[in-house]
């Protein structure tokens, strides 16, 4: 029996870190500067990720030198799909955030800040 119950135990602690997190996926970034992201959100060692994989404007998809780039970084989960203590590029300004997200279902709320001033968006998970 106790053979048993090790067997399971190391069966489960393995197959933990199969398990996907709930925010990875392709996620659609609100409009900024006129121009919109695909941002592909996966695990990266035990934080969380984002990719710009698609770019657009009002016409479509769009050729953009910022396909491929690092956008969300060092994202911590935490408890009730909040993550937290990681940093976010906005490319229209070149500029890097503290950064937040907040995960409820099919929409994830992302917030980067500079002392007091932040920015936040709502983003919609790509089907």
């Amino acid at each position: 029996m106790k053979r048993m119950l090790m067997a399971l135990a190391l069966s489960v602690g393995m197959a933990a870190p199969a398990f996907a997190d709930a925010v990875e996926g392709v996620w659609k970034t609100q409009v900024d500067d006129g121009n919109y992201a695909h941002v592909t959100m996966s695990k990266c060692g035990s934080a969380i990720c984002g990719v710009i994989s698609k770019a657009f404007n009002a016409d479509g998809p769009i050729k953009s030198d910022n396909i491929g780039k690092r956008l969300v970084w060092d994202m911590q989960p935490n408890s009730g799909g909040k993550y937290s203590g990681g940093k976010i590029w906005q490319p229209s300004t070149g500029k890097v955030f503290k950064s937040k997200m907040t995960l409820s279902g099919n929409s994830l709320k992302v917030e980067g800040c500079v002392a007091v001033f932040c920015k936040k968006q709502t983003w919609s998970r790509v089907k």
